[in-house]
């Protein structure tokens, strides 16, 4: 159960600070307009550094459950502790966009732009096009979680691989990167909680003006991740034996 606690409160520290700046940056009268893309990438990845040196050596920071289904899939976690590991991801992710919710309340009754305040909790893709975003995710989580794996010191031994507290920097990195490299057409969601969490509760919030909440689009940012995490685990399996 304490697993399950690390993973909700590293969760939703990642979505508060991560799709607070994006608040911060899209919504009407805020201080932090013009932050733009660089703002996003370096606020994401410092979003990453808290949640996982946060939840690390509790809960091995997984914050994700393309890592969770990823370090399964290479026989490194325990398909038990999968399903507990997701729900926690996703309601902490909720959690995380309550808070910026709560943040940016005045913000959110004076924003107009129902794209803009979507935008606060899930991902959009820049250019529409289904299979190309789909593809683009999928390359985005394979190499985080790829990266994941020898952050982590990815070896075939005994030991469940998990991330400890010093490799929170590393991690953090890694994901700037796939911001700024990666993350044009889609957001980047990389992360099924990230993108889920955040639209179901987009959904039920009270929202002045808020508009839809896009679920034709939300498979994209659910399975691309998946997919990209358990090949990036099969390319670990086959690289390493």
């Amino acid at each position: 159960m304490t697993s399950y606690l690390f993973e909700f409160i590293g969760t939703a520290m990642l979505i508060l600070i991560g799709n607070g700046i994006v608040a911060n940056i899209v919504l009407k009268g805020t201080k932090g307009s013009d932050s733009g893309w660089v703002g996003i990438a370096l606020a994401w990845g410092i979003a990453v550094f808290i949640g996982v040196f946060i939840s690390a050596d509790v809960s091995g920071a997984h914050l994700n459950p393309a890592v969770t289904v990823g370090l399964a899939t290479a026989g490194k976690f325990s398909w038990y502790l999968v399903p507990g590991y997701i729900v926690a991801q996703i309601l902490g992710a909720m959690m995380g966009n309550f808070l910026v919710w709560l943040t940016y309340k005045k913000q959110y009754d004076t924003t107009e732009d129902q794209g803009a305040i979507l935008a606060t909790f899930s991902t959009s893709p820049a250019i529409r096009s289904p299979f190309w975003n789909f593809i683009t995710e999928v390359i985005g989580a394979f190499v985080l979680v790829f990266g994941v794996f020898y952050i982590a010191g990815g070896s075939f031994g005994e030991e469940v691989i998990k991330l400890g507290a010093l490799d929170a920097l590393p991690v953090a990195l890694l994901v700037m990167g796939i911001g700024f490299g990666l993350g044009g057409p889609t957001g980047y969601a990389i992360n099924p909680a990230r993108d889920l969490g955040p639209r179901i509760l987009h959904t039920i919030l009270p929202l002045k003006g808020k508009g839809g909440s896009d679920w034709g689009y939300a498979w994209v940012p659910v399975v691309g991740p998946l997919v990209g995490g358990v090949l990036a685990a099969m390319a670990f399996l086959c690289i390493g034996a």
